[in-house]
């Protein structure tokens, strides 16, 4: 078996899929946790791959010692709401779940490529350096960032991380996360109002010295975020916990002039409050450092934002959105 990927179904397992069938691999596992979601589904519908498991069937596997053995493990599936409250549920559904199959690999010298992710660095304090030495200070802002902040710690605590690989993914978007909801993109969330009523709506800033629109973000397309995720698992000499950003900070307002430049109409922005459930959560800035990816080799290049927005439209929200 060439691969397993868990939550294939998923914004960035499903692009992994899409890059390994891309060179001729389809002997893959992919498993998820559909329930009946037919934006996820179609995710699949593209796809080829060997056999489909739902999340808990491969769970109860996993634990049996009765999986096949692929080359690499690309392990996306995790909950990824950052407003999840259930500190149980994302203990053992993101954590657990992960330490579970990373021992797994290691016990049979399966490679292991495992999504970490920004929200670790919280309220960015810190900064965004993805040095080892850093990893144990950092302090995310909800619980899905402790999550994979867990994780993170155990890979190191052990050892582990020196024969794994573990991806910070920044603001991942594109093709993929129709079925994400709320957690979408803001290119995804905002496409049908630019497109019909040459609008879109962003949060009014509410930190002194940061203008309306101007919080920003490293934005990150998923098909990059992929094609680095599969470098990964092409290179098993390479260990570690690395950043996955263009390592460009673009703002919110560069965001939509993308967008409304992609569907050819002129900007117009009006700012919303933000919400009172995300005062205190709000990354307000990220910006990836990435010369430890680079110096490991990786040299798989990061669209510009607008190019990025621009490929995205054209070939998905134009056709499906």
């Amino acid at each position: 078996m060439n691969a397993i990927v868990t939550g294939g179904a998923g914004l960035i397992g499903s692009n992994i899929a899409r890059v390994l069938n891309a060179r001729g691999e389809k002997d893959i596992l992919v498993v998820d946790h559909l329930r009946g979601d037919p934006d996820k589904k179609r995710n699949l519908d593209s796809l080829e791959f060997s056999d489909y498991r739902e999340r808990d069937e491969f769970r109860a596997a996993l634990r049996s010692g009765t999986l096949p053995v692929p080359k690499v493990v690309y392990h996306l599936g995790a909950c990824s709401s950052t407003t999840e409250t259930n500190e149980a549920f994302l203990d053992d559904n993101n954590t657990a779940f992960t330490r579970e199959l990373c021992q797994w690999c290691l016990e049979r010298g399966v490679r292991f490529v495992y999504a970490s992710s920004a929200a670790t660095y919280g309220d960015g304090s810190l900064g965004y350096s993805d040095d080892e030495a850093g990893i144990p200070a950092l302090r995310p802002l909800n619980l899905y960032g402790w999550s994979k902040q867990k994780f993170d710690l155990w890979a190191l605590e052990t050892g582990a991380v020196r024969q794994i690989a573990g991806l910070k993914y920044f603001n991942v978007f594109g093709p993929g996360e129709d079925h994400k909801g709320e957690m979408r993109s803001v290119v995804a969330k905002q496409f049908a109002s630019v497109r019909d009523s040459g609008r879109i709506s962003l949060f009014r800033s509410d930190r002194p010295g940061v203008a309306d629109g101007c919080q920003d973000r490293d934005f990150v397309y998923v098909k990059d975020a992929a094609a680095v995720t599969v470098w990964l698992g092409d290179h098993p000499e390479v260990g570690g916990i690395f950043n996955c950003g263009t390592g460009r900070a673009r703002t919110w307002l560069d965001l939509a002039n993308a967008l409304f430049a992609a569907l050819g109409k002129e900007p117009h922005v009006d700012f919303i409050d933000m919400p009172a459930k995300l005062k205190g959560k709000y990354q307000y800035h990220t910006q990836a450092e990435m010369a430890k990816l680079r110096a490991v080799g990786c040299d798989v290049p990061f669209r510009p934002l607008e190019e990025a927005v621009a490929d995205y439209v054209k070939t998905h929200l134009l056709r499906f959105g």
